[in-house]
C-alpha cells in the first residue's frame, strides 16, 4: 500500500498492555527496516501519556538495532521524575528479547517569559513555488532543486526541505510526533552533497549508512499539517561517521524546533565505494 500519513497517525495509537507498556504497528515504507521517525514519534507519544498539561521539550534517542517492519513494536515508559512543572522518562522500544530503541525524554509545561529571542531562516523561500513529494500526503519541497539521491549532484552540506502533513490533527503530542518523523531522513544526505560520486541512491547499495542517534528539542507550538522549514547543516563527516545540526521555522519565521543528529556513512564490507 505504500506510506500514507493515516497510516503514521495509526502506528501512533499505542495499544496499552499493561501500566507503562503498549504495542504498536508499523508504518508501511517499503523498506526492509522500520523507519527511524516512526520510533521516535512512538517515543513522543508514550512519554506524553499520563502528563496532561505537560508536553515534551527534548527526546534523545540511540538507535541500537533496526526493527522489522512486519513485527509491532513494544513500547516501555518508565518515569524517572514527575513534577509541577517537568518530568521525565525513558522509553524503549523492542522486538521481543532485542532493543531496538532507547530514549530520555524530558516534558515541561507553558511558563511565561523571563527573556525571548529565536533565529530567523537564513534565507527566504516560498514552498508554493516549489515542486516536490506529495506521496501519501505527506508533502515535502526541498528548496532549489537540490537532489540528495543524485551521486554527482555536488554542493555545500547544506539543506533546506519544507514539509507538512496534510490532515494531522490539531494536537500538539502528535504534531511534535509528526516533525520528529520528518526530521529523521534528511541529514545523511546533507552530509553527502559535498562528495562526488557519493549521494543517497547509494545508500544500501555499497554504501552502509544509519543514524545513530538523534536528539530534537521543541520551542514553540506549531501545527505539523502547516508548512515547517527543516533549514539543515553538516559541519562535520569523517572516520565513517557524520553530524548534522538544524533549525525548524514555521511560515512566519518562527523558531519552533532545533535537532541534531550522529549517522554512519561508510562503504559496504567488499565495496570500493570510497
Amino acid at each position: 500500500m505504500g506510506f500514507t500519513v493515516q497510516g503514521l497517525l495509526h502506528s501512533l495509537a499505542l495499544e496499552q498492555t499493561e501500566p507503562g507498556r503498549f504495542r504498536a504497528g508499523n508504518v508501511d515504507t517499503g523498506h526492509s527496516i522500520v523507519f527511524g521517525g516512526q520510533l521516535m514519534a512512538q517515543s513522543i507519544v508514550a512519554a506524553s501519556i499520563g502528563h496532561e498539561g505537560k508536553s515534551v521539550k527534548t527526546l534523545h534517542i540511540v538507535f541500537a538495532r533496526p526493527a522489522a517492519p512486519d513485527k509491532p513494536v513494544e513500547v516501555a515508559v518508565d518515569s524517572v521524575h514527575s513534577g509541577r512543572s517537568l518530568a521525565s522518562s525513558t522509553v524503549t522500544i523492542s522486538q521481543g528479547e532485542r532493543i531496538c530503541t532507547t530514549s530520555m525524554v524530558l516534558l515541561s509545561a507553558d511558563e511565561q517569559d523571563i527573556i525571548r529571542h529565536a533565529d530567523r531562516p537564513a534565507t527566504a523561500s516560498d514552498p508554493d513555488q516549489i515542486q516536490g513529494n506529495d506521496e501519501g500526503g505527506w508533502q515535502i519541497r526541498v528548496v532549489g532543486g537540490v537532489d540528495i539521491s543524485d551521486p554527482d549532484a555536488v554542493g555545500p552540506p547544506e539543506l533546506d526541505v519544507w514539509s507538512r502533513f496534510v490532515g494531522a490533527p490539531d494536537d500538539r503530542v502528535i504534531g511534535q510526533a509528526l516533525l520528529a518523523y520528518a526530521t529523521d531522513g534528511f541529514l545523511i544526505g546533507t552530509a553527502m552533497r559535498p562528495h562526488a560520486g557519493v549521494g543517497q541512491a547509494l545508500a544500501h547499495k555499497t554504501l552502509s549508512t544509519g543514524v545513530l542517534s538523534h536528539t530534537i528539542t521543541f520551542h514553540e507550538p506549531f501545527s505539523a499539517a502547516e508548512w515547517l522549514l527543516l533549514s539543515q547543516h553538516s559541519p562535520y563527516a569523517g572516520g565513517g561517521r557524520s553530524y548534522g545540526r538544524a533549525d525548524v521555522f514555521r511560515r512566519d519565521g518562527q523558531l519552533v524546533a532545533s535537532f541534531v543528529q550522529d549517522n554512519m556513512i561508510r562503504p559496504m564490507r567488499g565495496s570500493s565505494a570510497l
